[in-house]
């Protein structure tokens, strides 16, 4: 089971943050890239594995992420990780532009405080300070456990199904050269993932440029696309949160 870090591989991994060399806003966009990768990664699995989803399909490609975070890393670094990719949901830190209700995806804050609610629903005894500080309700921080339950067993079956499988075609990754930040963190994602996450299918994931800060999944070419413009857009918004 991939659950409580017992995915051997991937959970060894060793991020690329923090690194002594690295800024603040390396580690922020760092983490938000492999934040975005896994939601991705989501829509992929919910695509390949014929996942029933009753409700938004990014809502449960946004719980599949906060998942990965709390299962494959250590308790310090999943920490960071998932303080830092709470604050990439706001993308208009200033409030100033208009709630895009009718969007498939939830609204910026929603998706902010449940991010929050699930990753310290998973450990609430060793991560009450992280959800104070991210400002997560009392009211709300009650429910966490029980909403992280919940997510880990629906999502943990359809990872028992993967690891299950007999066949298993590894993902194809294909670099940014221009690209080097986002290239590396997402071909150490996809190699040590390749180990244990078992596809019906071929997924490609590309790091490339396409005139946007955009990422998504294409379910005609069964590949992930992660595009560069994503990294400069992250440094700006770290820098709107935090230097403001």
């Amino acid at each position: 089971m991939i659950r409580n870090q017992a995915l051997g591989l991937a959970l060894c991994l060793t991020p690329t943050l923090p690194l002594a060399e690295q800024t603040p806003a390396d580690d922020f966009v760092s983490s938000n890239v492999r934040a975005i990768f896994y939601h991705e990664l989501a829509h992929a699995v919910i695509d390949l594995m014929q996942v029933p989803i009753f409700g938004q399909e990014e809502d449960a490609a946004d719980v599949m992420a906060v998942l990965l975070i709390d299962w494959l890393f250590d308790e310090e670094v999943a920490q960071q990780l998932a303080y830092d990719s709470a604050f990439g949901f706001l993308d208009d830190p200033d409030g100033m532009q208009d709630v895009a209700y009718w969007d498939v995806h939830g609204p910026d804050e929603q998706r902010f405080y449940n991010h929050v609610c699930l990753f310290y629903g998973a450990n609430p005894e060793v991560r009450d300070t992280l959800a104070e500080d991210l400002g997560l309700p009392e009211e709300r921080a009650e429910t966490c456990p029980e909403e992280y339950d919940l997510a880990a067993d629906s999502w943990g079956a359809v990872f028992d199904e993967m690891e299950g499988a007999e066949l298993a075609v590894p993902m194809r990754f294909i670099p940014d050269p221009s690209e080097p930040l986002a290239s590396e963190i997402i071909a150490e994602e996809v190699a040590a993932l390749n180990q244990d996450l078992r596809l019906p299918q071929e997924l490609i994931v590309r790091v490339e440029s396409c005139g946007e800060a955009n990422a998504y999944y294409d379910l005609g070419e069964i590949s992930i696309t992660f595009c560069s413009e994503f990294v400069p857009h992250l440094r700006d918004l770290h820098d709107q949160v935090f230097d403001q």
